[in-house]
Order: C-alpha cells, then structure tokens, then sequence
C-alpha cells in the first residue's frame, strides 16, 4: 500500500506550511555549504542537530545549516523530492520511501522503541479493537506498529476501522474519545496519558521483537562532498552524545523547548550506539539485515512491491569514509 492520493496532498500542504511557519534553529555559518535540515520533535530527531549547533561542528566542518520540524518522516521526503529540503530524519516506519528510491539513508541515527497501539479504559488487548475506530498517521511508524501487532494476533487491517489522520489529530481524537485506539508513538503517548491516565498499551515494539532503526536521509541533488561533510557532523555529534546522555538530553529539551524530564523519557525509548559501532555494522552487514527486514516488512503490507537490496539506498561507504 504506497501513500494514498489523499495522504500525499496532504503531506505536500504540511511540508509547505512546516518550511513556512514551523519553528526554525540553524547554526553558525563556515562560509561554506548551506543545507537546509529537516527533523521530528523528539530525542531521536533532534538531539544530534542540537549538539551540532552547540559543539559548533557545522563550522568546524565547513558547513552552515538550517532546521525545520515537521510532524513525519514522509513529509519530509516529500519536501526533499520538491527540493525545499536537503536532509531529513525518518523513523523506521518511513524506511519504506528511500527503499522506493525517494531518498538515501546517509546514517543510521539509532534503534527505537518507542511505538505502541494504545487503547481507551476498558479494552485491554488487541483483539479488543476489532470493529473499532483506529487513529493512525499513514506511511508511519503508527501504522507499522499497528501492522506488526495485529499480524502478531492474526488479525488485519480489515479487522478494525483504520482512520488516517495526522499525528496531532490522533493526539485530540483519542483524548476526546473520537477514536478507539492509536497506532502512534512516544513522546506523543505522554501528551495523551496527561488526558487520558488509564489508556492502555495494548501493543509495542518491544514486546512485538525486531530491529526498527531511525535514520538521517538526504535528496538526490545534495552534492557527495556535502554528504561527507554532512555525515562527519553527525558522527561526531553521535559520540558527544554517547558520552554525554544528561547533557545531549538539556540541549535538545533546549532545542525543542520542552521539559527535560519529557525528553529523558523519550530517550528512554531508544538504543544508541557510538560511530565506531555502526561503523563496524556497516561493514559486517547487520546495517543491512535490519534494513532487510523492514523492506521484507513493507512488502508484506504492499508498501513496496519488492525488497531492493540495502545498499541501493543506504550510503554505506559515505558513512564508512566519513569515519577514517
């Protein structure tokens, strides 16, 4: 199932109104490449661009950029196709468009945990919403954790009332009792429980298994030199990271102008892991197994119609060399 008509237009007036009006950071300028990044309001999302900016390592790289959030990681696929956007952050239920060839991944960010079906008081399963109303934002990690759990409870799509509406919306809807579950994620699930204490998490990527990797991605004009100088960035900023989780907590709570504690409990949700790391999973193919088997994943929901290799779009030897 690719992006309906619908979800596609739709997209393109998010990702025209985010570049417009959405809030904005960028960086001290190197005198060098400017790029224009694109990220989601989370730890995953932000945390790398937040240290970049702090570090000063867009300067130190040559490189001045520019941020804008968006809701997904399709709408920012979308805006790198229109070119209104060079790079983008994507989670693992929008791995499905640069397996399309939409886009290439240039890193891999980390491992998140963060997805979940969550269901009003009262139903306390996944086969408790069948016949129910079920928000969930197309083409994302929501509807890939929906996917997954209902699969794992032999059920399907045509098992609920599948209601496609944008993360925000799914926020409202669930919390005023429009719908009855959620395929959606953290850090939007602690908004919702703030208004709605007793749903319940009747699903999640955890229990489910599996390896679901987020992942910087970049346009088809971004030069190759930008890519390396890009990528140094975020490897960089990776191991500040690693080495610094309270701080790299502060500065992207700073960054999205959230509380701390909210962010902390968003990268609680996560598996890091330092640049040497994905380095060596790069080279010895477990980049590429995880990749695998979303794209297997995505052809079994008819995302895609066939698995392409990972390195067609993953940029392994970008990422290996920025490294040396």
């Amino acid at each position: 199932m690719s992006m309906s008509r619908r979800g596609f237009i739709a997209a393109l007036s998010a990702s025209s109104l985010s570049l417009s009006a959405a809030g904005c950071g960028s960086s001290g300028g190197g005198g060098g490449n400017k790029v224009r990044f694109g990220y989601i309001a989370d730890y995953n999302g932000a945390s790398l661009l937040a240290i970049a900016d702090e570090r000063g390592l867009w300067k130190k790289h040559g490189v001045s950029a520019s941020y804008k959030v968006f809701v997904n990681g399709p709408i920012q696929i979308q805006a790198l196709g229109t070119d209104n956007l060079d790079y983008g952050y994507i989670g693992p239920g929008a791995m499905w468009l640069p397996a399309s060839g939409r886009s290439k991944i240039v890193a891999i960010d980390t491992l998140t945990y963060a997805d979940r079906v969550i269901a009003k008081p009262g139903i306390t399963s996944i086969t408790g919403l069948k016949g129910k109303k079920v928000g969930v934002p197309e083409g994302t990690s929501g509807e890939m954790v929906l996917h997954l759990a209902l699969q794992k409870a032999g059920m399907s799509m045509s098992d609920i009332k599948k209601v496609a509406m944008e993360p925000a919306t799914v926020v409202s809807a669930f919390s005023s009792g429009q719908i009855d579950g959620a395929g959606i994620w953290y850090p939007l699930i602690d908004t919702i429980k703030q208004k709605v204490p007793g749903l319940v998490e009747v699903a999640g990527t955890q229990e489910i298994g599996g390896d679901f990797p987020t992942a910087f991605v970049a346009g088809a004009k971004v030069a190759p030199a930008t890519n390396e100088k890009v990528v140094k960035v975020l490897q960089e900023a990776n191991d500040w990271r690693a080495a610094h989780p309270k701080e790299s907590i502060a500065l992207a709570a700073k960054l999205l102008k959230v509380p701390q504690d909210k962010v902390a409990s968003d990268a609680g949700h996560v598996k890091q892991m330092t640049t040497a790391d994905l380095v060596a999973k790069t080279k010895d193919g477990t980049v590429a197994k995880w990749l695998d088997g979303m794209s297997d994943f995505f052809v079994g929901t008819g995302q895609l119609k066939k698995a392409p290799a990972a390195n067609s779009f993953y940029a392994a030897d970008v990422y290996a060399k920025a490294a040396e």
